[in-house]
């Protein structure tokens, strides 16, 4: 059990957590969610003690082992396999002591230890776990210094993984992974032995693998049962009560606002009056959930052109002459492909995006692209590159140069930059606004082809999923390097496998992709069907299209519902309680109350009746694409 108490924090004279309170039960597996900058981090730094909470506290059972990835990622001259092994310290401290005590009885008790905790194994675990991230044999005995920021992280988080720590801490784990790894990842956490609280984005790893959900908004903490698709069913309930809650609370507020102003100043009523007062001033405003309209994705349309956009012929690509990269590339890009790149990282995905962008010309076969083609290329450098001390209008006008200050407003505002949000400092922006800030910078034009690499590190799972939506609304192409596994399986009809110094159709579905790599599906399996590619995708994209419609339709008729109760609680209250008629009932008769009731009830049954119908076509969709 992990208990949070009254938990209060303050950074930088803001209060980023007021008074939070949750029980995590013992070997939970919990999510912290909730929009960048939240708290999600800061409440995890108070469980790992690095920070000190203003008010209240976190208990936990004494000599609990806490796990948690340090910021700064390991270095020298050891090898990733002996970093791993080294992060056991009662192992290697317990081997070191075998070799040296020459008491009979205590050399024993250390072997016994030592086959309690599988220390001869151990090896083999520790190489199991760098292999699920990417670390094959040859890079194992490689030393650390060799490897990039990344596959460093992926190092201490295999190291942190081996530790097995009772409370295992995990802090957005998949940003250094790429999609197979990811998909190691929460296979690995599936089974996992202890407690787990992790912080992550990843909708498939939070439905999969957490049986909590602890949401942070407004310095407090809710926990929900189930994983992500069930909170945000209890989400949405909790949105209507709130909704028709405070509808109520508005009339009486409104009631007892009116007494006060009708009768403080005659003194038979003055005491009364006095009374509601006091009350009035007492009672706590309910807040409606909070939405932010800043969250906004929206590419420009381009004008059409005839496919194909690009096509590759026996290309091949790299960075030194004479060792490419990729070779034997033979592939066609049509104006409405959606496609996945596949494949580890370190295999050429990159390479072959930034061939596509033009920003690599091939070394041997041909590259032939529209002349008229517009390219949209997003990469995590464009983020880190931006003027922190720039505003998005400041970095907009100068990409847009000769363009009107409306039209530099328009571009922004399609990115949910309007207002004093445009005239921002960048480096005051949340990571997840400044790569919303990049892909309206390269956006500008409104590309044919929007190439993205990683877009989603920076964006929690609100926006990942409005950029989803955005996507799927583009009329563009898209190429889409991504570990979100969600994010691909509802853009992408055609996926791109890269691998063995080349890239070729994965004929099947991104499930059909998990299955291979967990090895639970054959080459023959995944062996591409050229005549059939087209037609499969126009039917993926057509499907895809078809759930989009009708995951919208259940919205809507949900939020219809929801708005549809709110209307009546507010009638009911103006017929059993005319003095507590919100303003736009008062002073109606019973009659005409009567009317707009049928009327509401009326359209109730009909949003419900749509709402069941969208239900039944999104099962019968769902069925069909599974």
């Amino acid at each position: 059990m992990l208990t949070i108490n009254g938990l209060t924090v303050r950074l930088g004279g803001r209060t980023i957590l007021d008074r939070a309170s949750a029980s995590l039960p013992g070997k939970s597996r919990t999510a912290l969610i909730g929009r960048n900058g939240a708290g999600k981090s800061t409440l995890m730094k108070v469980m790992i003690g690095s920070l000190e909470a203003d008010e209240g506290g976190i208990e936990m059972p004494r000599k609990t082992r806490i796990g948690y990835i340090a910021q700064e990622a390991p270095s020298g001259t050891a090898t990733p396999f002996d970093t791993v092994l080294a992060a056991d310290t009662e192992r290697a401290e317990l081997l070191q002591q075998s070799e040296t005590v020459t008491d009979p009885d205590r050399l024993g008790d250390i072997h016994e230890r030592l086959i309690a905790i599988d220390a001869y194994t151990a090896p083999a675990r520790a190489a199991r776990i760098l292999i699920g991230l990417g670390f094959d044999e040859e890079m194992q005995g490689r030393p650390l210094d060799s490897y990039s920021g990344g596959w460093k992280m992926r190092v201490a988080l295999a190291a942190l993984l081996f530790s097995n720590p009772d409370l295992l801490l995990l802090d957005e784990p998949s940003n250094h992974l790429d999609l197979e790894a990811t998909m190691w990842l929460e296979s690995f956490l599936k089974s996992y032995p202890g407690q787990l609280v992790v912080i992550s984005h990843e909708r498939d790893l939070l439905n999969n693998v957490v049986d909590h959900i602890l949401h942070l908004e407004g310095g407090k903490v809710t926990l929900y049962p189930g994983g992500y698709d069930d909170f945000e069913r209890q989400r949405a309930e909790r949105a209507a009560q709130l909704a028709a809650a405070k509808a109520a609370q508005d009339a009486q507020r409104a009631k007892l606002q009116d007494y006060v102003a009708r009768n403080s100043a005659r003194a038979s009523t003055a005491k009364q009056a006095q009374s509601r007062a006091k009350q009035l001033a007492k009672m706590q405003p309910i807040a409606a959930l909070a939405e932010d309209p800043s969250l906004a994705f929206d590419f420009p349309s381009p004008d059409e052109l005839r496919p194909p956009l690009i096509t590759l012929d026996f290309a091949s690509v790299g960075y030194t002459p004479g060792q490419p990269i990729l070779s034997r590339l033979n592939l066609r890009i049509d104006p409405d492909d959606r496609i996945a790149l596949l494949g580890r990282n370190g295999n050429g995905k990159t390479t072959l995006a930034r061939l596509l962008a033009a920003q690599l010309t091939p070394m041997d076969g041909a590259m032939a692209a529209t002349g008229k083609m517009r390219v949209g290329y997003f990469t995590q450098y464009q983020v880190e590159e931006l003027d922190g001390a720039d505003t998005p209008l400041g970095h907009m006008t100068r990409v847009m140069a000769g363009k009107t200050p409306g039209a530099v407003r328009a571009q922004l505002g399609r990115f949910g930059f309007s207002g004093n949000k445009a005239t921002t400092e960048v480096g005051k922006l949340s990571g997840g606004e400044r790569a919303r800030l990049a892909l309206a910078l390269i956006t500008r034009e409104a590309p044919h082809l929007l190439i993205l690499d990683e877009p989603t590190n920076h964006l929690d799972v609100d926006a990942r999923e409005a950029l989803v939506q955005a996507l799927n609304g583009f009329d563009g192409a898209v190429i889409l390097v991504s570990h979100d596994r969600h994010m691909l399986e509802l853009t992408a009809d055609r996926l791109v496998l890269v691998d063995n110094g080349t890239a070729r159709d994965f004929d099947g579905s991104v499930d059909d992709y998990v299955a291979f790599i967990l090895g639970k599906s054959s080459d023959k399996e995944r062996a591409p069907s050229k005549a059939d590619r087209k037609g499969d995708r126009k039917a993926g994209a057509a499907a895809r299209e078809a759930v989009a419609k009708a995951k919208k339709a259940v919205s809507d008729a949900e939020a219809d519902l929801a708005k549809y109760q709110v209307v009546l609680t507010a009638i009911d209250r103006a017929m059993f309680d005319p003095a507590g008629a919100s303003n736009e009932y008062a002073g109606l008769t019973m009659s005409e109350l009567w009317q707009r009731r049928g009327k509401i009830v009326a359209a109730q049954e009909t949003a419900e009746a749509r709402w069941v119908e969208a239900g039944e076509a999104l099962e019968a969709l769902e069925r069909e694409t599974a």
